[in-house]
Order: structure tokens, then C-alpha cells, then sequence
């Protein structure tokens, strides 16, 4: 049982037979060859070889190699506090208690969950020092902040 709602067209079979008769019509009942269709485009010029002049000038480099841009020195990078290097050491602990506990001394029975332990409390001590707010040099024009 097909039932049609009235949104879509009433005679989808008819309209497209309408599409198809108006393309038989102009083509005289047989779809055209791709040359066919060429002839009826305008014709573009062709593309040029790239050893072919094309009388536009063309541009001539800078003769002198001492006008190129010299970017400034990167700032330094900024001093580690107190809380990144324990965040760090807490990281090396771990990784050094994953990957190697025999190296510590220290069963992998028992390192695992020591390593595990060390690396969530790196993280959570990184996480834990976040700046919630603006920073302390910000004024009241800084504009939108994410």
C-alpha cells in the first residue's frame, strides 16, 4: 500500500516522463556524444606552454639578498616553580615504576600501583594549580576573555 502525502509532488512518474520527453525533444530522441557538446561550448583558449611567452611582464627577483626579513630572538622560556618541578618528579617516579621496577628494587606486584598512584597525583597537582581567573596584569579593557 503506497500512500502519498500531500508535501511532495502529486505525479512524480508523470513529472519526470515530462523531464525526460522535453530532453528527447532537444536532442532528437538520442543523448549527445561529449564532442557533441564541445561544439555547442564557446571555445576557450588553449593552455599556454610554460616556455611560451605571454606578454605579460614578468616579475624579476630582488637583486639584493640582504632585504630579507630577520625574525627577532624568541623570548626565553619562562622559570619552573616549585609545583611543576614536584608535578615532573611525580611524573619520572611513575614512569620509571611503569617501565622499569626492577630498577628501584621494587616488585612489579607493587610498583604498578605506586606508578599509578604518582602519575595521578602529577597530574592532579598540575591540574589543582590552574588559573581560574584573569591574569594579575589585565585590566578592565582587555575585552572578551575565554
Amino acid at each position: 500500500m503506497s500512500s502519498r502525502g500531500s508535501e511532495g509532488p502529486e505525479d512524480v512518474d508523470a513529472a519526470f516522463a515530462e523531464i525526460v520527453a522535453g530532453l528527447e525533444r532537444d536532442f532528437g530522441g538520442r543523448w549527445p556524444e561529449p564532442a557533441e557538446l564541445d561544439e555547442e561550448r564557446p571555445s576557450r583558449p588553449a593552455a599556454r606552454d610554460a616556455g611560451e611567452p605571454t606578454g605579460m611582464p614578468v616579475p624579476e627577483p630582488p637583486a639584493d639578498d640582504d632585504d630579507h626579513y630577520v625574525p627577532p630572538e624568541p623570548p626565553p622560556f619562562p622559570r619552573l616553580r616549585a609545583g611543576a618541578v614536584v608535578a615532573l618528579v611525580l611524573f619520572a617516579i611513575g614512569a620509571l615504576l611503569l617501565v622499569a621496577p626492577g630498577a628501584v628494587g621494587i616488585a612489579p606486584r607493587v610498583a604498578t600501583p605506586l606508578a599509578l598512584i604518582s602519575l595521578s597525583c602529577g597530574i592532579g597537582w598540575l591540574v589543582l594549580r590552574m588559573r581560574t581567573g584573569p591574569p594579575p596584569d589585565s585590566g578592565p579593557d582587555d575585552g572578551a576573555q575565554l
